[in-house]
């Protein structure tokens, strides 16, 4: 019995090494979760969307947004005057429609990605909230230019993605309609 005890330490032992020798860090390293985004769809974009990309990466350690092949998040151009918006599963996996006529009107590019990018993140619509929250989207107007995302929004993806790529609750995809 004892053996087993001293087996199960190694073993425990063994894997946390692996971990840390495996990432090349710590332990942490090891649950941040890569989502792939696309841009090629949104060619007059690709400036504002990476630094909309960069704005999340910024304020989230738990996920990486990185430009690149094999995306599960895709932008595209559109100017059908519906306004800007994602079709998502809240955890990763999108497609998102940047209208055009939205852009005309004098809203941010930089913001409205940011914006659809939190829908993608786990985030839902909060139009009544001040500029300084980014998911009030199009509610304080087209003055309104933040697209960094504040605490509470920042913190509520970190915890959407504390397990890695899981799915999303139905509550909050209901939410997010």
């Amino acid at each position: 019995m004892d053996r087993r005890r001293v087996f199960a330490g190694m073993l425990v032992a063994a894997t946390a090494l692996g971990t840390q020798l495996g990432t090349g860090s710590t332990a942490q390293a090891a649950t941040v979760t890569t989502l792939y985004y696309s841009s090629s769809g949104a060619p007059d974009y690709v400036a504002q969307i990476d630094q909309a990309a960069a704005n999340w990466n910024h304020a989230v350690t738990d996920v990486r947004l990185v430009r690149g092949s094999g995306a599960t998040i895709v932008f595209y151009e559109t100017n059908d005057g519906q306004g800007s918006y994602t079709t998502t599963d809240g955890h990763g996996n999108g497609q998102i429609y940047l209208d055009q006529q939205q852009v005309a009107e004098g809203y941010s590019v930089t913001r409205i990605a940011a914006h659809e990018l939190g829908h993608d993140l786990g985030l839902a619509d909060d139009y009544s909230g001040p500029c300084s929250e980014l998911m009030s989207g199009h509610g304080p107007g087209t003055s309104c230019t933040n697209a960094v995302p504040d605490a509470q929004e920042a913190a509520q993806v970190q915890q959407n993605f504390a397990a890695g790529f899981a799915a999303v609750s139905p509550a909050l995809m209901r939410l997010m309609r």
